[in-house]
């Protein structure tokens, strides 16, 4: 089969690999029929995540079809329509046990496409199937789909309700790109009275409003220092909330700006530098940071949200290639500031955007 490799800080190629086959009682093979390419794809490319070594494939996010199952496995079968999750659990270990597969001690976490062979593939071989694989309505699309696997889940559990948002709040999302704009989606399931969404880039302001933003704030040199804008806004308290999407030490620390005394600052964004915490003036607000890597524990119920329409993630999708172009698809999303970018999906069978 082909997969998309990485071969060392800044090289990946699309080349011929091995099938994967079953290791354990508990895995699953999975034929891909649908895959996209995730940030935290392009901090591994820039050496953020030396966890990953050369030789991985690549890629956590996918929807395809089961090709075979491990002796264990019990939730699905060859023949089912999958979403491959980006969190595996063993399901028995004491943080499984309370819903927190991100942080398995049983062999899972995230592993596909960092500790093992990922899903930027035409095959992908998937531990602890029973509790990584979610059976899929045959309505639904691949690009629908595929946003279940990390950026509706990832948003929805380590932004909005680790940030607790509630009804009447004012939240705040710094970084308008695909996990800000889920997070600005799923933000509005919890009546917030205000989502204000700040991004150096016009085409992701435009489309932060079309998700749902109330209010929109160009920052970078030359624009006013947006914490002023939304003091201004809140009547000089700040954001109820404040979700960091982004992963830059200078996004993080205009959170700690932007956030009200007794508020919440949830980041999301994957960081590969120091940030600075000035709790010279943070001590005396009561404020809570959080951080986390994604559990998945929401995925089923976000199932639900897509399927009945509560949730139209498909407009994230703005190019699809063919799975054999994902080093073109790499290039496009890797530029997104000049191409428009939000999510790209490749496909067994291309359908031209």
């Amino acid at each position: 089969m082909h997969a998309l490799v990485y071969h060392g800080v800044g090289q990946k190629s699309w080349d011929e690999v091995p099938d994967p086959r079953l290791q354990d009682d508990f895995d699953a093979i999975v034929g891909i029929e649908a895959a996209t390419i995730c940030g935290t794809d392009l901090h591994i490319l820039m050496g953020d995540v030396p966890e990953v070594t050369p030789g991985r494939v690549l890629g956590h996010e996918a929807v395809g079809v089961v090709e075979a199952v491990g002796s264990a496995v019990r939730s699905v079968q060859p023949g089912d329509r999958v979403v491959v999750s980006c969190i595996n659990g063993c399901g028995i270990c004491r943080f499984c046990r309370q819903g927190r597969y991100g942080q398995c001690l049983g062999g899972g976490g995230w592993v596909l496409g960092h500790l093992i062979d990922g899903v930027q593939a035409e095959y992908a071989r998937i531990p602890f199937a029973d509790t990584s694989l979610y059976r899929l309505p045959s309505s639904m699309s691949a690009e629908a789909a595929v946003l279940l696997a990390d950026i509706l889940p990832t948003s929805y559990e380590v932004g909005v309700l680790a940030g607790r948002v509630r009804p009447g709040d004012t939240v705040a999302v710094v970084g308008a790109g695909p996990i800000g704009l889920a997070a600005v989606m799923t933000a509005r399931l919890f009546s917030p009275a205000h989502i204000i969404v700040i991004d150096p880039v016009v085409s992701r302001l435009d489309a932060a409003k079309r998700f749902g933003a109330d209010v929109v704030v160009a920052n970078g040199p030359t624009q006013p220092e947006p914490a002023d804008l939304v003091m201004d806004l809140t009547g000089g308290l700040g954001a109820d909330v404040v979700i960091e999407a982004v992963g830059k030490p200078e996004t993080f620390e205009l959170c700690t700006r932007l956030v009200r005394p007794l508020g919440h600052v949830a980041n999301i964004g994957v960081h590969g530098a120091p940030a600075t915490l000035h709790l010279e003036t943070l001590w005396t607000k009561d404020v809570t940071i959080t951080t986390g890597l994604v559990d998945t524990s929401s995925t089923a119920e976000l199932l639900g949200l897509v399927a009945n329409r509560q949730i139209e993630p498909n407009p994230l999708v703005t190019h699809t290639f063919a799975l054999s172009e994902v080093m073109t698809a790499y290039d496009v999303f890797s530029r997104a500031g000049e191409t428009g970018a939000l999510k790209v999906v490749m496909t067994k069978e291309h359908v031209a955007s």
